[in-house]
């Protein structure tokens, strides 16, 4: 029998060592753990569809130099903070100075607010489910901490703007860490972007801590090169009566995965995730999320939208389990998909796990194609057939684009969508 496959050692060898002691530590605890460990394969249930297109060659080990040029960034309508291969470059950010609001690079804690860190990192995720996400722990060499204190409100969103010069082979580690206070409020959006043309892979962590009442809003634009593997985790625990909403936009690449989960833990606690996937030519994109209803009096609700062209695979995999205490719960999950050619494909899972006896949930999928009825309507009444398929395409999405707060970000995801679907549809 064939030896399952395992992760080079060289995945293993780290550099950048300006961090604090205490996160030295923490990578070199992480690494050790990771020594030897299996890679996803076909027989790995959440990677079964995405396992052959990882590539985890040791030209990808090492780190991308930290001073790489990156592309340009999307217009910016509020505070940036810029990453330039998984590094900070505080020249090139523009932090908030507002009482209550603490924006930091790790390599700049002192030894006790790394220490408070390092006790802090990768406890809202599960590493069982999400295993490279401790690969970004044994690997990450700069980060960014955001704190804010009880009632602080940040006026405008904070972007993160991570840059990956790909002009030679490696890889980048940016991670985020959110800890948002009592009644405290923000709006973050990561944008990841990318230059040259050598192969590139970008493992991206980010992290929310959402003390009661609190209010994040988290934008994820995921603009990468056709020649960088993105693999991302999101993870967010929330305490009595906070709210996270999350915005999703994810265009496709040789592989785009992206983990997102959420933990209610506290009464009242509330939920919203939005995603937009579409992929062409032989793009793949893996949305996997989690849902864990803790406490009891809390609601989510779910909304994910696939658009596959070409030869091209999209997979979204999204799981609610509603935990024996989490009583009154409310849980709504929607999942729609549209092929747009017959080589394209969807594969879809939505799973509701329920263990208490008084909740309202709900769950559904569909995969379909552009109704014909209604395209031959539109060419009836004058419209271009090409315009027509336009048309109904971007109603399909449009719905949760328009759901997106920040207006850069909007205009961005609508101008990269309309050549997306230029691109698609030829005039017959």
């Amino acid at each position: 029998m064939k030896p399952a496959p395992t992760l080079s050692s060289a995945f293993l060898q780290t550099t950048g060592q300006l961090l604090p002691q205490p996160l030295l530590e923490l990578r070199r605890q992480r690494g050790t753990s990771l020594v030897d460990m299996p890679l996803p394969t076909r027989k790995t249930e959440n990677w079964k569809y995405s396992s052959r297109y990882l590539q985890l060659n040791e030209t990808l080990a090492a780190s991308l130099p930290a001073g790489g040029k990156g592309g340009p960034a999307i217009a910016v309508d509020g505070y940036h903070v810029v990453f330039r291969n998984g590094v900070m470059v505080p020249e090139a950010s523009d932090y908030p100075d507002i009482a209550g609001i603490e924006i930091k690079r790790f390599a700049d804690l002192n030894d006790d607010e790394a220490r408070e860190l390092a006790e802090r990192l990768d406890n809202t995720l599960d590493s069982d489910a999400v295993q490279l996400a401790r690969l970004n722990s044994a690997r990450f060499e700069d980060g960014l901490l955001v704190r804010l204190k009880a009632d602080a409100v940040l006026d405008q969103p904070l972007f993160v703007i991570c840059e990956t010069d790909a002009t030679g082979s490696g890889s980048a580690w940016p991670r985020i860490y959110l800890d948002a206070g009592r009644h405290s409020k923000i709006t973050l959006v990561e944008e990841y972007i990318s230059s040259g043309t050598e192969a590139a892979m970008v493992n991206a962590v980010t992290e929310f801590s959402l003390a009661d009442g609190a209010n994040v809003t988290s934008v994820r634009l995921s603009l990468d090169g056709e020649n960088v593997q993105h693999i991302g985790a999101t993870g967010a625990r929330l305490e009595a009566n906070s709210r996270f909403e999350s915005h999703t936009v994810g265009f496709g690449g040789p592989l785009r995965r992206h983990d997102l989960q959420v933990r209610l833990e506290g009464p009242g606690a509330e939920c919203k995730l939005n995603g937009v996937v579409v992929t062409q030519g032989k793009q793949h994109y893996d949305n996997h999320t989690t849902i864990e209803h803790v406490a009891p009096h809390c609601n989510s609700e779910e909304t994910y939208r696939n658009i596959a062209a070409d030869q091209s695979h999209a997979i979204f995999n999204g799981r609610i389990h509603i935990h024996q205490d989490a009583q009154k719960s409310s849980a709504n999950m929607s999942n729609k998909n549209l092929l747009l050619s017959t080589g394209a494909e969807i594969d879809t899972k939505p799973e509701l796990e329920i263990y208490a006896d008084d909740v309202k949930c709900a769950h559904g999928a569909t995969i379909g194609q552009l109704n014909q009825e209604s395209i031959f309507y539109l060419v009836s009444r004058g419209i271009g057939r090409r315009e027509a398929t336009t048309l109904l395409t971007m109603a399909f999405i449009n719905e949760l684009i328009e759901q997106i707060p920040v207006a850069s970000v909007r205009e961005t995801s609508q101008s990269r969508l309309n050549h997306f679907i230029e691109q698609t549809f030829v005039e017959s």
